[in-house]
């Protein structure tokens, strides 16, 4: 198979079903069998597994699991990964904030790149609509963060539309172990670390309603997990473990995950 592309999923009843349908139109005209769409549904409580079980019944090319427990953004790609048959796997957000022509851009450039990610702010990409003024300061501040924890030399990390080879995928997953904002960090940086050449291309991309993000929230949720990341690739890394061995009520919150 050539093909594997995962969607994690977490109460996405109003969104899903229009992303499946206009990624089987476009990836069957091209691929026909030759792809798969994993869907991983984690910790939802809304109508999204209904909608996704019905859709798969009707087309063979989608595959999907149901995790009860929320295991995160990170954690439903991870599971996808071990899931996935293609020779390219990548993973897309179920908003539909990827246009499919978007996603087949990152396969017609990846050649003999070991992976290629999308980017909203390098030259050439396209914005339908652009996110809010707060989130887009916060989406910088945390890319200038990872420059200078990680040495990262990425303009956008966080897009969520990026494509791998198998044999990076299976080199480092099980070093995975960021499953919530710094899991594309983790990600980007472990295939760094083991010598991976990745490519950033310009993307088009739209800012959909993002009906789970909280931006006052989400910022020190970030930053924490960033410090997270750092400190297990370094000698600190016992701090980390230190702090897994604490009680739940005494550890900060979930989102250091």
């Amino acid at each position: 198979m050539k093909l594997s592309i995962v969607i994690p999923a977490y109460n996405e009843e109003k969104r899903i079903a229009k992303t499946l349908s206009d990624y089987l139109s476009f990836f069957d005209k091209r691929y026909k069998k030759n792809y798969e769409i994993i869907v991983v549904l984690n910790g939802c409580r809304d109508n999204t597994l209904s909608i996704v079980s019905r859709i798969a019944k009707k087309n063979k090319s989608i595959r999907y699991i149901s995790i009860n427990e929320a295991i995160g953004k990170g954690g439903a790609i991870i599971e996808g990964f071990r899931l996935a048959k293609g020779n390219l796997i990548g993973f897309v957000d179920a908003d539909g904030a990827t246009f499919p022509n978007a996603f087949n851009d990152l396969i017609y450039s990846i050649k003999d790149f070991d992976g290629v990610i999308a980017s909203r702010w390098i030259k050439g990409a396209k914005i339908l609509y652009r996110q809010p003024f707060l989130k887009r300061i916060g989406s910088r501040g945390f890319n200038f963060l990872s420059r200078a924890f990680f040495n990262l030399n990425f303009n956008d990390t966080q897009c969520g539309a990026k494509l791998f080879t198998l044999n990076l995928v299976k080199d480092i997953i099980d070093e995975l172990s960021i499953t919530r904002w710094a899991f594309d960090i983790n990600l980007l940086y472990s295939a760094k670390r083991k010598g991976y050449n990745i490519i950033e291309i310009p993307t088009h991309w739209n800012a959909v309603s993002a009906s789970h993000f909280n931006l006052f929230k989400a910022m020190p949720e970030m930053f924490l997990g960033l410090i997270r990341l750092r400190l297990i690739y370094s000698p600190f890394r016992f701090i980390v473990k230190a702090y897994d061995r604490l009680p739940r009520k005494l550890q900060l919150n979930y989102y250091l995950r």
